[in-house]
């Protein structure tokens, strides 16, 4: 009897534990997540083991981003291409059946016609030739993108020339610069994306700029070139920087467009986001409906398709992901980029960012009394990651926040991985880090972007996001009102055409269709907008 009433007691105590491993069994992958803190990782379909602290889903996880990615890549070379969606909430936008298509048929054509096949070696030994051409005489055109500018400026602009080759069933080929193989793998299978380093003008970039007499515009400002013109130099070069001028503008008209057509190799320098002004183009506008029937979603997508960090690069996101953002209930993006002549910190800027957060409740006011306020049930752990290339700016958000409670409870966490001080283009880990940062921005549930900046735009697109919006103050004082919210995830194209091409005049090319408009942060530049925002 003892026997008996001893072994029912241990039964009873090891009743409970018995019943949570039998729930723990049972699971299944639909169990609802109750949030950040309590995520468990379901990822049976990747090859990589699950990152704990990182918000998950209660479905298998997408990792081609709804057919977006291609398969069959070496996960181990540039671990980001798939695992970025363990730190990426599922995209509400989804790419179109027709954009997947375009995609797998342009890797095809990458495949036949990219570096060291048949195909590209004889358009190079044309090319070595210096011969002109009645028409393309070899199988692939080109597209060579030529690394320029910023590290903001040049993601935006291989995005839109890769639309462009997308369009005119051209190759595209990317200059490596000092540094673009260290931030971002291959996107395309099998063949690299980057121009071999025995091509033949490759030094000649470098001095390619709105005089040179290689250049498109200025062949049309002398007449040298035009419509009717039967013999084509092997190349052409397009400056579509800043500083172009009317003539360089034309290319964004049909009926140059059938010239350049004819072109075996085009050069492009740019430093614009120039996607809205193609959606002007007749040519262009019925193809780009069908690829982006979502339209401000180009740069989303393609940004997703193309640029994946290196594992260098992508070792600097999630150990700082994981190390103070994974475990936030909120997280909130602020990006401060100020063009006064001085680094800062400005006071005006200071006061700008708590009136933007604060006035749009992305972040709640403080208690300047310091009285304690009691967490509630509701209260919330947000984490606010800024970027800049100073750290008052930074240190002055962390002091609000450390010094006084929040009238919510809410406890804030303010992190900054970098201050540069200087913007240093050309030194390698200065664009690792910032490529990381812009990264970790598109992370963000909320965004605060600062105007005329690419970084921002970068960040927008690839999280999705239609940040706030800090106004550029003209006179060092705070605007009023300190920001808008944007409305279009679109980048600016900061110094776009105002041409008809057909009626050989100037318009406003704001006005011309409802999809693009003039952008909120620079007056004169433009944008594309979603339908439902089509006025």
């Amino acid at each position: 009897m003892r026997l008996f009433t001893k072994s029912l007691t241990t039964f009873l105590i090891a009743l409970p534990v018995l019943i949570m491993l039998t729930m723990i069994l049972r699971h299944q992958p639909s169990d609802p997540f109750t949030g950040f803190a309590d995520a468990r990782p379901l990822f049976s379909n990747l090859t990589t083991p699950p990152l704990l602290g990182v918000d998950q889903i209660s479905k298998p996880t997408d990792k081609l981003f709804g057919g977006l990615l291609a398969a069959g890549f070496d996960e181990e070379s540039c671990l980001s291409r798939y695992q970025s969606v363990l730190y990426r909430k599922t995209s509400p936008f989804k790419a179109s059946p027709y954009l997947i298509s375009k995609l797998r048929n342009y890797e095809q054509l990458h495949k036949r016609c990219g570096p060291n096949t048949q195909p590209y070696n004889a358009a190079v030994e044309q090319l070595r030739s210096g011969q002109s051409v009645s028409s393309s005489s070899t199988d692939c055109k080109y597209i060579v993108w030529v690394c320029y500018s910023g590290l903001g400026n040049r993601i935006l602009t291989l995005a839109s020339v890769f639309l462009y080759a997308l369009l005119t069933d051209r190759v595209l080929l990317v200059d490596r610069g000092k540094d673009m193989a260290n931030l971002f793998c291959e996107p395309f299978p099998e063949k690299s994306w980057f121009l071999p380093l025995n091509f033949p003008i490759t030094n000649k970039f470098d001095s390619f700029g709105q005089k040179s007499p290689e250049s498109y515009g200025n062949m049309l400002k002398k007449n040298i070139i035009k419509a009717s013109t039967e013999s084509l130099p092997s190349y052409l070069y397009l400056h579509l920087a800043h500083d172009y001028d009317d003539h360089d503008k034309l290319f964004f008209c049909d009926e140059e467009q059938a010239l350049l057509n004819k072109v075996p190799w085009l050069i492009m320098k740019t430093d614009n986001y120039f996607v809205p002004s193609l959606f002007l183009m007749s040519s262009f506008e019925h193809e780009l409906i069908m690829l982006f029937p979502e339209k401000e979603t180009i740069f989303h997508h393609l940004g997703r398709y193309l640029f994946h960090p290196t594992n260098q690069v992508w070792g600097l996101i999630t150990r700082y992901y994981k190390a103070y953002l994974a475990k936030a209930d909120e997280r909130i993006g602020i990006q401060v980029r100020t063009f006064d002549s001085g680094p800062g910190p400005y006071q005006y800027v200071n006061d700008q960012i708590s009136a933007c957060t604060q006035g749009e409740k992305l972040l709640p006011a403080v208690d300047a009394k310091g009285r304690i306020v009691p967490p509630s049930e509701n209260s919330k752990l947000k984490a606010v990651l800024m970027t800049s290339l100073v750290s008052g700016y930074f240190e002055n958000v962390k002091n609000t926040y450390w010094e006084h409670p929040t009238v919510t409870g809410d406890i804030i966490g303010v992190h900054q991985p970098s201050h540069e001080e200087k913007q240093q283009t050309e030194k390698p880990l200065h664009n690792m880090k910032a490529w990381a940062e812009m990264y970790l921005l598109s992370l963000s549930d909320e965004l605060v972007t600062s105007a005329w900046s690419t970084f921002g735009y970068v960040a927008q697109g690839l999280g999705g996001l239609k940040p706030w919006i800090l106004y550029k103050s003209e006179n060092q004082t705070t605007p009023n009102p300190p920001c808008q919210r944007a409305m279009s995830m679109e980048p600016c194209f900061h110094a776009p055409p105002f041409y008809d091409c057909k009626a050989k005049k100037g318009i406003d090319t704001g006005k011309v269709v409802p999809h693009v408009r003039h952008c909120e942060d620079i007056s004169w530049g433009l944008k594309v907008v979603d339908s439902q925002d089509e006025l």
